[in-house]
């Protein structure tokens, strides 16, 4: 298996597979109340059986070409993920997504690995429009999407139910000529 470099702290992007379903159950118990607090991981994956079947339905996804999962590792820990939630190639455009356990928390890594995977669906798959769609709430992954150069289209004003309450979702962008030009740049 491929481990892509997150710097120079030993953190680690690798494919998360099926087979690393026991893994990626401890990572969602050990974050489960953080990561639950703006994003439903933690209600679909709740034992070994729904763990491997969300890792399948990605391992299905990357196979057709309709998305990707990453896992973000740290001292060979798995501590966080990247992905593409949805990728039409045909139509250029993908939504990147993202989650991390508290212990990783305020380190850059989702950040730096967003640029990798951003990198790779612009210059390796050709999207021309790479969405971020987040709780409105959730200031950290706004800043994320600061961060990587995308632009606020607007908000969607309680179109997002979660556990009982709706919530407004703002939905960020960036488009290959912009990508492309904030890698110029830095």
């Amino acid at each position: 298996m491929y481990a892509i470099s997150l710097g120079d702290d030993g953190a680690e992007l690798r494919p998360l597979e099926p087979w690393q379903a026991e893994e990626f159950l401890a990572h969602v118990d050990r974050g489960r109340e953080f990561i639950g607090q703006h994003n439903a991981l933690p209600d679909v994956v709740t034992d070994l059986a729904s763990s491997r079947a969300f890792l399948q339905a990605y391992a299905e996804k990357a196979a057709a070409d309709a998305g990707r999962l990453h896992g973000i590792w740290t001292d060979r820990k798995l501590v966080g993920a990247v992905l593409f939630r949805r990728m039409d190639v045909e139509q250029g455009i993908a939504e990147a997504g993202c989650w991390l356990e508290p212990s990783a928390v305020g380190k850059g890594l989702v950040t730096r690995a967003v640029r990798v995977i951003i990198d790779w669906a612009v210059e390796e798959r050709g999207i021309h429009r790479v969405e971020w769609w987040v709780s409105a709430a959730n200031e950290p992954s706004i800043a994320v999407a600061r961060r990587l150069g995308m632009t606020k289209d607007g908000v969607l004003r309680e179109s997002y139910p979660y556990r009982g309450q709706r919530h407004d979702e703002g939905i960020w962008s960036v488009l290959a000529p912009e990508w492309r030009a904030g890698k110029q740049a830095s």
